[in-house]
């Protein structure tokens, strides 16, 4: 039988007990949490060349850390953000063991001393209207996969859901009435109730009824399976998004930004919202937001609204209408008839 390394018993505990019964963290946290440590112990046997059975708390310093940070931005070419979100589960991890590793504190506190990473602000990647018009052609509805994909793309754009408040869903979430509503389960297990629209409604009801998803022993099934009728994964949904964003970049470029994943279609609800003189409150409540300052990056990242701003600024002041070389059907008409004058 082999032992159990103390780094496996604390790690055991941390994710077992401490987080869902004394932090109180939701099952999703665990689950992220869970994501960074199989990354990590696969960067110690990669890199450190210690196999996972084999790593000890003494094997895990302030410079493993810092490397299997580096590994995840060169390697797996990670961002800041996912940078960030891995060290924040580490973070978590060795202020635990404060307080059950008292011997190791001071190695403990200087690992917490590793900084977040600058994160630079990009461009918010989000579609116009016609751009998700185009997205939501591009499913084959002649295949049970297309139609099912047609039905996650519509009620992830028209829910401004996160993947994995989609993922989570099932037959149960959704309440049909004379206005339809869908149940997520947000960030620290928040639920808010969503409405959504006459057409996705109808859409909805077509996919569940295919798939038989109306059934009472269906009501806890997920709403959206692979075909071994498994839940979807983060992956699998983001594979979906990034499929027909392609397809759709090659019939109209223009439209479909470069870089889209499943928070783009978020982004973009929250966008036509906004364009759509939606009050801030609203839409926070709608993104489940738990303040509207982290709802304004939309307020600030909206062309449409920052010359809405401009033209009341100064209304009647730039002159509205064409000028009088755009009267003719050619611009040179115009520069001959003043070349005559003079």
């Amino acid at each position: 039988m082999k032992r159990v390394t103390d780094f496996a018993g604390y790690l055991t505990d941390f994710l077992g007990r401490y987080l869902p019964l004394e932090y109180g963290a939701s099952v999703n946290t665990i689950a992220t949490y869970s994501q960074t440590f199989i990354l990590f112990l696969r960067y110690m046997q990669k890199v450190e060349l210690i196999r996972a059975e084999s790593v000890c708390l003494k094997d895990i310093t302030r410079d493993s850390i810092v490397g299997f940070l580096k590994w995840l931005e060169k390697e797996r070419e990670c961002g800041a953000s996912t940078r960030n979100a891995r060290l924040g589960a580490l973070h978590s991890f060795f202020k635990y063991l404060q307080y059950r590793d008292v011997e190791g504190l001071a190695r403990w506190q200087d690992v917490m001393t590793i900084q977040y990473k600058r994160n630079i602000n990009r461009e918010m990647a989000y579609l116009t209207i016609e751009g998700i018009r185009l997205l939501l052609r591009q499913p084959f509805l002649a295949t049970r996969a297309g139609r099912r994909d047609f039905a996650l793309l519509g009620l992830l754009y028209d829910s401004g859901a996160r993947v994995q408040e989609l993922i989570d869903l099932t037959p149960s979430s959704l309440r049909f009435g004379e206005t339809t509503t869908i149940r997520l389960l947000g960030k620290g297990n928040k639920v808010r109730v969503v409405p959504l629209s006459e057409n996705q409604v109808k859409n909805l009801r077509q996919y569940m009824t295919e798939n038989v998803l109306f059934e009472p022993l269906e009501s806890g099934h997920p709403l959206f399976c692979n075909p071994q009728k498994s839940r979807l994964t983060r992956m699998s949904v983001l594979n979906i998004v990034k499929k027909y964003a392609l397809m759709a970049r090659q019939e109209n470029p223009f439209l479909i930004p470069e870089k889209i994943g499943c928070h783009s279609l978020r982004h973009s609800k929250a966008m036509h919202l906004l364009e759509a003189d939606i009050n801030l409150v609203y839409i926070r409540d709608f993104l489940g937001h738990s303040s509207t300052t982290t709802t304004e990056i939309y307020a600030r990242a909206s062309e449409k609204k920052k010359q809405e701003a401009l033209e009341k600024l100064n209304p009647g002041i730039v002159r509205k209408g064409k000028t009088c070389w755009q009267k003719d059907r050619e611009l040179m008409g115009y520069l001959k008839s003043i070349k005559q004058k003079y």
